[in-house]
This record gives structure tokens, sequence and C-alpha cells, in this order.
């Protein structure tokens, strides 16, 4: 890669980092009442079953204003290197293979994307956008997920944890209590779901790229302003959202489940172990909780992750036009 796109690629880590840590704190009261929804095993319509205000009512009363701000320090260990990751490998296979940068002229893409051939020959995914799209998100979902499951598994215990429990200290002290009680598989448990989740990313870059696309056209002359970006942001996250959200339910429910590595425990045995499966999960939440029960939380969901979404790619688009502009 040239210095150009190296120094655009190191623009674009620092700007998805900063988006997410904005983002992350401001709506974690959010992410911690939906993934507490997400993990309760009571159906809807139970007498014991917690809606969003039942919920948050709850936090309140037993673990004040601090318990909605539980699991914060891993979600913006979490959020960091998943933002830098993802914006990196989503704009960096971007770049190479499709679309100019944002921030870097026409004449500059001549040192990003290859040349083309003498009898004219554009590469396919320069004559079709859409697919750079779809391939980069994917690419960019799947790794960084991989490389940051792990904190998003301490983040789940840590707003999952009940009032009865020994409650982690910090997130070193989580990490060494799964390690030490449950072995390093447990931060890898709900991996498959999260990579079944890249359809999500799948769903929303391109269409936010697509209805970017759609609103310069009525905008040539200079950049999209804020509430535009905002707006794309939003409905492309919603949409995704709502295409894609049971698998996070599933998720959180590998997540939370404790499967001690002490061999003679009961939940290690070979049929424990079998209930952990992807496919187990899912059935056992549709037999006991119905197909509401893979939309648990979805409407605090929505109410979280679409301005998270729109916070995260305006603050990304403006550091990315000062980034730019300074280099």
């Amino acid at each position: 890669m040239s210095a150009s796109g190296t120094k655009w690629t190191a623009n674009s880590m620092i700007a998805g980092a900063g988006g997410g840590l904005a983002a992350s704190i401001a709506t974690c009261p959010l992410d911690v009442i939906k993934t507490k929804l997400q993990a309760q095993r009571t159906a809807h319509g139970h007498a014991h079953y917690q809606g969003v205000f039942a919920t948050l009512r709850s936090i309140i009363v037993h673990d004040g204003l601090r318990g909605l701000y539980r699991g914060l320090g891993p979600t913006i260990l979490g959020y960091l290197p998943t933002w830098a990751i993802y914006f990196a490998v989503y704009d960096g296979l971007k770049s190479r293979y499709g679309q100019p940068p944002l921030g870097v002229s026409t004449a500059q893409t001549q040192s990003i994307y290859p040349a083309p051939s003498a009898k004219g020959y554009q590469p396919v995914a320069r004559e079709h956008p859409w697919s750079v799209h779809i391939l980069s998100a994917m690419c960019a979902g799947g790794t960084s997920t991989i490389a940051t499951n792990p904190l998003w598994v301490i983040k789940t215990r840590f707003m999952t944890q009940s009032r009865n429990e020994l409650r982690y200290r910090h997130t070193l002290d989580a990490a060494m209590t799964i390690f030490r009680t449950e072995g390093i598989h447990a931060f890898y448990r709900g991996l498959l779901p999260s990579l079944l989740g890249i359809a999500h990313v799948a769903v929303q870059f391109p269409l936010y790229e697509q209805l970017k696309l759609l609103a310069q056209r009525h905008s040539p002359d200079g950049p999209l302003p804020s509430h535009i970006i905002l707006t794309c942001s939003a409905f492309s996250k919603m949409t995704a959202s709502i295409t894609t959200y049971p698998h996070e339910v599933v998720r959180t429910r590998l997540q939370t489940l404790r499967l001690p590595r002490d061999p003679g425990s009961e939940n290690n045995t070979p049929s424990a172990k079998k209930r952990v499966s992807l496919v187990r999960t899912i059935q056992k939440i549709l037999k006991h909780e119905g197909w509401r029960g893979l939309y648990k939380g979805l409407s605090i969901n929505l109410l979280r992750t679409v301005p998270n979404s729109a916070v995260t790619m305006l603050t990304y688009e403006l550091l990315m036009r000062k980034l730019s502009a300074a280099s």
C-alpha cells in the first residue's frame, strides 16, 4: 500500500476508535438493560418476567445509578479495538478494490487502486461497488469479532451478574476468574452466533453507503451535512438490527453459561456440553419462550443502537475530514 493509503488507514483506525468510544459511553445504560433482558429465561407474560421499565427499576433500586454503567470498562476496552480494526479492514478493502476513501481525490486513487489494463479492463468489484461494500463489511466484521470476543464475554458477564453472587471487582478480575473457573474456552463462547451476526454489518454498511450516495447526488457541491449522515446511519442501523437481532439473544445466552472445568462437575458432562450448541440454544428458546424469546430487548436495543451508530458514524466522518485535511 502507498504512503497515502497507509496514512489514510491510520486515520481510519483513529476515527473509528474515537467514534466507538463516544458512543459506548453515551449508551451504556441502555446496553445494560438490553443485556439483562436478553439473558432472562422467563417467557413473555410470565409472572416473573421483567420488561424494560421493571428491569430499569430493579437496577436503580438495588445498584443505584452506578448499576447502569456496570460493564463500562470492558465495553470501552472492547469498542476501541473493535471499531479500530473494523474501520481499518473495511475501508482498507474498499479503497483497495472499490471506491476512493474519504478525503482522497480521484487523482490520488491511482496509487491505491490497480490501474486498468491495456484493454481497458476494470476489476469486477469496481464495476459493482455494492459487492465491495458487502465483502468489505463481512471481512471487517469477522476480523474484529474474532479478535475481541473475549472482551465481549467479560462485558456480558459483568452486566448479567446477579446480586446473590460474588461480583467482579474490575475487568482483569473478571478475566482471571473466568479463566480460573472455566478455562480459556469460556472466552470464545458465543463466537459462532457472533460470526453469524456478520450479516448485520453486511446489511448496515452497504445500505449506509448507498444512502450517502443518493444524498450526495442532491448536494454535489460539498460534503454531506451532519443531519444527513445521522439520518443515513440511523436508518441503515435500524434495518440491520431488526433483520438480524435473534443472533444477539442467542449469543448472550451462550456467553452467560457457566461450565466449570472441574471434570466432576455436573455442568461439565457431555450432555451439559451438548446444551451449549447454537442449535440447541435456539430450540430451547423457541420451546420455552416462543419466537418472541428471540426478540427480547429489541425495543431497547433499537433505542440504544440507532443513536449509538449515528454518533459513531458522525464522529467517524467528521474526524476523517479533519485528519485528512490535516495530512
